[in-house]
């Protein structure tokens, strides 16, 4: 009991540390998206490194780099997240953090989405209502927007893209984002290093708590993870699923509280149906596991 505590603990904890990256990231402006990510990049590849020899993963990152397969996924998974993070970035410094909610509250929905449409699995009549109304809720909050919620549906599909990857893969956590970093990183520093030239670098200029800040986005990108880590050992896979919601909640509250974003009459039915399709998904979800349990009890009764 008092592991599966802290594991609850742990896990809610990478969530709520998740959910207030919208605080962090514009402390880093001046800096733009790109400059901004190419300093997460080089920076997550430092910590990773540190973190590979430290915890003794060394062993395993060097059977990633044995197996082309894991390889091939993790380089997929190195471009989505990457297109992921950059996203992120660039919805939050740019004022848009209610539209960033968005794509991890409908992640889930894309994911059983893309289980359907990639993996050929079948779906129960209530998750196809789910997605029906995840679908219906676009629809309205694009005619809201008077455009795709684009920033939301690339930050959904990139993450459902990379989750897709990393599970396929099958590698462990630590040593798999350490391939991906170290896969993107060289490029990032490219881009720094030609930044700098150019003349358009804000690393140096803005002074040492500027250089602080970019330097811990590595730390900031691995604490996290770390947690998660720790916590999907201890608890349920169900308890996990119900706490990614604490990320995308707490970015929507923060939205409309601390950032003053508006949140028109038409948004927020379009964020209610969302919420809606979430809570069908979730009830059926819950449902069919305590069914599935109950028919395993009965059969070792048997």
């Amino acid at each position: 009991m008092a592991d599966s505590g802290r594991g609850l603990l742990l896990g809610v904890a990478a969530y709520l540390m998740w959910g207030a990256f919208p605080l962090y990231w514009p402390l880093l402006e001046p800096s733009g998206a790109g400059e901004i990510l190419a300093h997460r990049m080089v920076w997550s590849v430092v910590v990773m490194g540190l973190l590979v020899v430290l915890l003794r993963r060394r062993r395993q990152l060097r059977a990633i780099l044995r197996d082309r397969r894991t390889v091939l996924l993790l380089t997929v998974a190195a471009l989505t997240i990457t297109s992921n993070w950059g996203t992120f970035i660039y919805g939050v410094n740019s004022g848009r953090v209610v539209e960033t909610s968005l794509g991890y509250f409908i992640n889930p929905l894309v994911t059983v989405l893309m289980g359907v449409l990639v993996l050929g699995e079948r779906l129960r009549a209530p998750q196809w209502c789910a997605l029906a109304i995840g679908f219906v809720a676009v629809v309205v909050l694009t005619l809201d927007y008077g455009h795709p919620p684009v920033v939301a549906l690339v930050l959904a599909f990139s993450f459902g893209t990379y989750g897709l990857a990393k599970k396929s893969a099958g590698a462990g956590a630590i040593e798999s984002l350490a391939f991906e970093t170290a896969l993107i990183a060289p490029f990032a520093l490219a881009y720094l290093v030609w930044l700098g030239a150019a003349g358009r670098s804000h690393f140096t200029g803005e002074g040492a708590g500027h250089v602080a800040l970019l330097v811990a986005s590595g730390a900031v990108t691995a604490v996290p993870l770390l947690c998660f880590g720790a916590a999907a050992t201890r608890v349920s896979m169900t308890t996990l699923g119900l706490l990614q919601y604490l990320a995308p909640v707490l970015q929507f509250l923060l939205a409309i509280t601390v950032l003053g974003e508006s949140m028109p009459p038409g948004r927020w039915v379009g964020f209610g149906l969302v919420w809606l399709a979430l809570a069908v998904f979730t009830v059926e979800a819950l449902g069919h596991r305590r069914r599935t349990l109950g028919r395993v009890a009965e059969a070792s009764a048997v």
